[in-house]
């Protein structure tokens, strides 16, 4: 039987999420398409993520994360399914993974890209964790707090990786 307190923390978090997508959609329906005249600005990826090239300052995006954090953070979690992933706003939420080692526990992780620079106080990730009980339900369970400092870790690490193999010479 699932604690009152995930519940409300579950119905809390969709309603969130609900507010925030819903905010978002209204400030991209009023903004008109951009053209580069078909060339990318310096510093554009494909994934459309600023990672740091130099360009007029009136062609930002509005909000811009690092294309390295990015990056690394995908190929970090790229064993978990991916529920969603917004380059713009620097979010990246994965679905339930089951390690098949572990059946009768799931893990859930929700990364922030919160810079444009790559700096370790420019990343979070929160992990969520859950337990199968006897009857096969599902329940919330503690997360140890050094495996989300061991994610963020991981996550720098390679995106330094990243960074240092797009350095020419």
């Amino acid at each position: 039987m699932p604690s009152e307190t995930g519940v409300l923390k579950k119905s809390l978090m969709a309603g969130l999420a609900i507010v925030a997508a819903a905010s978002l959609g209204a400030c991209a329906s009023n903004r008109e398409p951009r053209t580069f005249e078909g060339r990318e600005p310096a510093g554009f990826n494909p994934l459309g993520v600023f990672d740091g090239g130099s360009r007029p300052q009136g062609d930002r995006p509005a909000i811009s994360v690092n294309g390295y954090l990015w990056r690394a953070a995908l190929d970090t979690l790229s064993f978990m399914p991916l529920a969603s992933a917004d380059p713009y706003g620097g979010v990246i939420i994965t679905d339930w993974y089951v390690n098949p080692e572990k059946p009768d526990e799931r893990f859930k992780a929700t990364v922030y890209i919160l810079d444009s620079r790559l700096r370790a106080d420019g990343l979070n990730v929160a992990l969520f964790r859950q337990v199968r009980d006897p009857s096969g339900a599902w329940s919330d369970a503690q997360v140890n707090a050094q495996t989300e400092i061991d994610l963020e870790n991981a996550i720098l690490t390679r995106a330094r990786q990243v960074r240092l193999s797009d350095v020419p010479g």
